[in-house]
């Protein structure tokens, strides 16, 4: 699974990916900082299975405080997109190339209103023109591909009698697009499959904009939140916008993850609080404690429950652990491993995603909980702890 951050020039992308990663990113507030896209793990958040059974895991990937265990996924930063990027302006071509394998992803939109759409200083800049630029681009984008072969094509289809979503899929497969996506799309525009040759300009731009909200959905982390105009800015937006929309500070999230790998504090991502540990000099007393206004006014600084709600909720995954009858491997390690499977799973889809052989000679399952035995077409639920049993 991989999440691409995406926004405007100075909208706070970096930070968001530093804050979520730990990676040494460049942060500089300027705009096209970012020019190579970044890549890091970034973590899910969920309760270790283990502490149900009195134990705590000891994770292969990711790690584990206190009863919270963290699940690696990958997050991708790529450059500040401008409008116009869909032509080629800026850095757009790349941006866009760059994201083709993203699965989902995160808008950082800055709330301030303080920096305009080519990230420069302005007074009263209205934000939620950055969605309404990046939604076109990325729309234009999916136009774009479609536009490269449409004419021919859609003669082909209806004189060769070949299956629109198959063609339509095969021109996309490099964007993570499948036929059945293509089909619910065809489904919903209500549009004539049969008679391609016959969409107009707004028909197709209509089906790519679709294909593109299906294919790449997006959360809006409304970031900035501690300046002046910002939440008359979000409820603005919340107005305007059907996506889910989450209020964040990711460099009070920075902040906070820094301090805690230095040992300054106990913090653990997307809490409402912290401990501070060690010894703190003016500045950084100062920093902390406005952080801590931010947290009891919001309860979190918002970027782990961005990074939840992508996952769980718009990609709809679910957290499975292979767990025998103890819970250990062959080596004492608690609950190991942790997988991400897409919603909709079976248990024989799980033994598969462990390894082919183990999938080829499936028996079947036993739940760690309840001990019950579930076959092959069992759907996996979230947080599910699973032993597969096998020829």
């Amino acid at each position: 699974m991989l999440v691409g951050l995406v926004g405007r020039p100075n909208s706070g992308k970096s930070t968001f990916f530093k804050a979520a990663t730990l990676a040494d990113v460049l942060i500089a507030p300027y705009p096209f900082a970012t020019i190579k896209p970044n890549r890091g793990m970034a973590y899910v958040k969920i309760r270790d299975l283990a502490a149900d059974f009195g134990k705590k895991s000891n994770p292969r990937e990711g790690y584990v405080k206190k009863d919270i265990r963290f699940v690696p996924f990958e997050l991708m930063d790529v450059a500040g997109l401008v409008e116009g990027a869909s032509k080629g302006k800026g850095l757009g071509n790349e941006f866009l190339s760059d994201l083709a394998g993203a699965d989902a992803f995160i808008h950082v939109v800055d709330m301030s209103g303080e920096t305009d759409g080519e990230g420069k200083p302005s007074e009263n800049y209205y934000p939620g023109n950055d969605i309404t630029i990046i939604e076109k681009e990325l729309d234009l984008w999916y136009l774009g591909i479609l536009n490269k072969i449409w004419k021919v094509f859609a003669r082909t289809v209806e004189m060769q009698k070949q299956k629109l979503a198959e063609a339509i899929a095969k021109q996309f497969s490099g964007l993570k697009v499948n036929s059945d996506d293509v089909k619910a799309v065809i489904l919903k525009s209500g549009l004539n499959s049969e008679k391609p040759a016959s969409w107009t300009e707004d028909n197709l731009f209509s089906f790519a904009q679709l294909l593109r909200k299906m294919t790449k959905p997006m959360i809006i982390a409304a970031n900035k939140m501690d300046r002046p105009n910002a939440k008359e800015n979000l409820e603005r937006i919340r107005e305007e916008f059907d996506y889910k929309i989450v209020p964040c500070f990711s460099e009070a999230e920075l902040a906070l993850r820094e301090a805690d790998r230095a040992n300054l504090i106990e913090y653990i991502p997307g809490e409402s609080n912290f401990e501070i540990k060690g010894q703190l000099n003016l500045k950084q007393k100062a920093a902390l404690d406005q952080i801590k206004l931010t947290l009891e006014e919001y309860k979190s600084t918002g970027i782990q429950e961005i990074i939840n709600k992508t996952v769980f909720e718009i990609l709809n995954y679910l957290a499975i652990f292979p767990a025998g009858s103890k819970l250990e491997d062959s080596k004492g390690n608690v609950l190991p491993d942790c997988f991400l499977m897409k919603s909709g799973s079976t248990a024989l889809d799980f033994a598969f995603r462990l390894h082919t052989d183990i999938g080829n000679n499936f028996i079947k399952a036993i739940h760690v909980k309840t001990k019950m035995a579930v076959g092959r077409d069992y759907k996996l639920k979230h947080m599910d702890g699973l032993e597969i049993m096998i020829k």
